[in-house]
């Protein structure tokens, strides 16, 4: 098995589909038809991913998010129908490492589960980052780029270990702002918006595809690792 995951959904149609797509891919598949239970089984199964649904016919899943998250910091991904930008900024403030709207492609649920398996990367002293042309060497401080050392001032070096932290989850502008600044500013988030523009400019060409903070647009911004 590639991994155990929690499926915490009371539509028994989308929970058929997901398990069965799941299931085929190598994942375990655990159920839960309501809230209560979904913690329950997180708590005794000890699951590597949760995929959860905000309306469950007992608690509502924000609450549900909120519980999973004082128990353990495992990856939840969010699926839900709600569309508005602000339930998904408040579930990504909970701790979800992802939302996703209901109807869905199996694929794209699939790829973001991968993501979210990754897990947050736990920076030791003596650890080396590599993605494509970026390199971060996080006990001397130093960032290359196509192996050009690039200065970044300390607020700059903060948010980038931040976005690489906690890689492959959307973090909103607020969630950014406290790991940063350890509070949320007054100014609409005008600050972090400069400084992630100067950090850009500083790791980015003109080609999308060397993108390394990618603008979840009303939300926040993800590290793009692919």
């Amino acid at each position: 098995m590639l991994a155990k995951i929690l499926v915490i959904e009371d539509d028994q149609v989308i929970l058929r589909f997901l398990g069965l797509a799941l299931k085929t891919y190598g994942y375990e598949i655990i159920e839960a038809r309501n809230g209560l239970l979904g913690i329950n089984l997180y708590i005794s199964h000890n699951p590597d991913l949760v995929m959860l649904d905000l309306g469950l016919p007992d608690i509502d899943g924000m609450e549900v998010l909120k519980e999973l998250k004082k128990i353990s910091d495992k990856p939840v991904i969010v699926i839900s129908a709600r569309e508005r930008d602000l339930d998904k900024i408040i579930a990504l403030d909970i701790g979800a490492n992802d939302y996703i709207t209901k109807p869905f492609n199996v694929g794209e649920v699939l790829a973001r589960v991968r993501v979210a398996l990754r897990g947050s990367l736990k920076i030791s002293e003596n650890q080396i980052f590599v993605c494509r042309d970026l390199v971060i060497d996080f006990n001397r401080h130093k960032v290359t780029i196509k192996n050009s050392e690039v200065h970044l001032t300390p607020i700059e070096y903060k948010i980038l270990e931040t976005f690489i932290k906690f890689r492959g989850k959307v973090l909103t502008h607020k969630f950014l702002q406290n790991e940063v600044w350890g509070y949320d500013t007054v100014d609409n988030y005008q600050t972090l918006r400069v400084f992630i523009a100067s950090i850009r400019k500083k790791l980015e060409s003109d080609n999308d595809l060397n993108q390394y903070i990618i603008t979840e647009v009303g939300v926040g911004y993800i590290f793009n690792d692919e």
